[in-house]
């Protein structure tokens, strides 16, 4: 876990350090995001963080190299090679994007070729399991199709859940370091191997998103841009490939419904793929492009009700913490009773989303 923690360390303090001199880079070119009818933030903010993002991305995979920890990793690096070299094209894509506009075609093109490219590594979904329907062995061609599709469906809900200051980096964070403790303990228990590249992504997308954090939190002085949101979902597909996709241990599949590797990460990352899933239904409902962007996500609902871009934030940010304890709590004990004060806390936290705007609104009102 030492090891996992130095790494971790490097990963925050360049991302961080990579914001100042990014933010006035960002000014100088006018690299702004301007305020919009689709957006809320109230005035222009420099759109440079998905590079700190990157960055901090390199040194922390470059720290990992002399670790000696990580040898496992290095010595068949193929499959970090891959993902590095896939997250640089979705970070240039995402940076072109921010910089001059990409049509919603050639950003899902850039997805698809980052996507195939950890599919030419052999970082792919191999093994591929239904809760109570059963185990398969996907064929070589169907297993890079469904890759592709994970790498594009998680990219774009990082992306659509980017709409508030600190929203999508908490969430990342939250959801990568609930992977990463999900793939820790898999490492314990021997269903894979120090070789796996899962663990290690993981932590360095922890890493990133805590110390970016603090520059995006509202008010945000940089926004991460798509070239971060892109790069961001691409780190998450190719962490829940890895331990998720290629491991065929009853374990990680068959003890408990929900520990089915595929199943966990749609768990821990219910918010921004709900939110994914009701921007599709909502817009072709109201025969709208899919890429048109609009103010009826998730986040947007929470902030007209009242609760404010923070309250709003720490809300959504609350229930990825507990869909993450509903998956993590059974891996850790081998017990399914260790949910219910986590179906509490939710109970608890959902009245609180439903019950504070009007408790606020009364108390003005007596006032």
């Amino acid at each position: 876990m030492q090891a996992y923690l130095v790494v971790l360390a490097v990963a925050v303090v360049a991302a961080a350090a990579s914001v100042p001199p990014l933010r006035a880079l960002s000014v100088r070119i006018g690299a702004m995001a301007e305020p919009g009818d689709r957006t809320v933030h109230e005035r222009a903010t420099p759109v440079l963080g998905g590079t700190a993002l990157y960055v901090g991305l390199l040194a922390g995979v470059a720290a990992s190299w002399f670790v000696p920890e990580f040898d496992p990793v290095f010595n068949s690096p193929g499959n970090l090679l891959g993902v590095l070299a896939a997250a640089t094209i979705m970070w240039f894509i995402g940076l072109v994007d921010d910089l001059r506009d990409v049509s919603a075609p050639a950003k899902v093109a850039g997805m698809v070729l980052a996507g195939s490219v950890l599919t030419l590594v052999g970082l792919t979904i191999i093994y591929f399991r239904v809760p109570f329907v059963g185990f398969t062995v996907l064929p070589p061609d169907l297993s890079a199709l469904v890759s592709v599709l994970w790498v594009v469906g998680m990219a774009n809900a990082v992306n659509l859940i980017d709409g508030l200051d600190g929203l999508a980096a908490g969430i990342v964070a939250i959801a990568s370091g609930s992977f990463f403790l999900y793939g820790w303990r898999l490492l314990e228990v021997g269903v894979i191997d120090a070789s796996n590249v899962g663990p290690l992504v993981a932590i360095v997308t922890v890493g990133i998103c805590v110390g970016f954090l603090p520059f995006n939190f509202n008010p945000a002085s940089i926004f991460m841009g798509d070239s971060g949101s892109l790069m961001l979902g691409l780190l998450l597909a190719s962490s829940t490939m890895a331990v998720g996709g290629q491991s065929d241990d009853p374990f990680s599949g068959q003890s408990w419904f929900f520990f089915a590797p595929l199943v966990i990460p749609l768990l821990i990352l219910g918010v921004p793929l709900l939110d994914t899933v009701l921007a599709i239904v909502r817009r072709v409902t109201s025969r709208t492009g899919v890429a048109t962007a609009d103010k009826e996500h998730l986040h947007h609902r929470l902030v007209e009700m009242g609760h404010g871009q923070r309250r709003t934030v720490v809300i959504l940010w609350g229930w990825t913490a507990l869909l993450s304890g509903f998956v993590l709590v059974p891996v850790y004990t081998g017990r399914g009773n260790g949910i219910i004060p986590l179906g509490i806390a939710a109970l608890a936290l959902g009245l609180f989303t439903m019950i504070a705007p009007r408790w606020r609104d009364r108390q003005a009102a007596v006032g």
